[in-house]
């Protein structure tokens, strides 16, 4: 199933359990929020997307620790897991948050090639959180397949957590 088809499908689900999403995207760049946005009434489901490609930029606006960032990287479980949490709480009208951060080359570090986090987070009556933080190994090796790759996984696991 391509992107666009994806998209429809977590409309779709959106519309049929009345929740809304919202998106941090590292190494996306905000390729999920815009598939989505191809969608005719998708703005009634999607709150946004905060594209925060940087450091510090994920520190400034998702709250994520810079000691963290130090010890496990920007790539990594606790970062993942700090965006989704992050991006929750600054979009109060949203459900359901995920966040994607990866490499993907050419000039990753040994072992981190074509490898992404994808955290998903749910708003609870006891505030945010994490439903599952997931590290994936993409199988495309072009940089910009391997972004489509990375937003067809996150589109899928949100999916999967809508459809529970």
């Amino acid at each position: 199933m391509n992107l666009s088809a994806q998209a429809a499908r977590l409309f779709e689900r959106l519309v049929e359990h009345n929740e809304r999403v919202v998106f941090a995207e590292s190494c996306t760049a905000g390729l999920i929020a815009a598939t989505l946005a191809e969608v005719p009434g998708v703005s009634e489901f999607l709150c946004g997307s905060a594209v925060t490609y940087r450091e510090a930029t994920k520190q400034a606006w998702l709250g994520v620790s810079a000691d963290d960032l130090a010890k496990h990287t920007a790539v990594s479980e606790p970062v993942a897991q700090q965006m989704a949490l992050g991006v929750l709480a600054q979009t109060p009208e949203a459900h359901i948050a995920a966040s994607v951060t990866g490499h993907l080359g050419p000039s990753a570090p040994p072992g981190f090639d074509g490898v992404v986090y994808i955290a998903l987070a749910r708003r609870t009556s006891a505030g945010p959180t994490i439903v599952s933080v997931t590290r994936h190994q993409l199988r495309e090796t072009m940089r910009r397949e391997r972004q489509q790759e990375a937003a067809s996984m996150v589109i899928r696991l949100v999916v999967e957590l809508l459809d529970g």
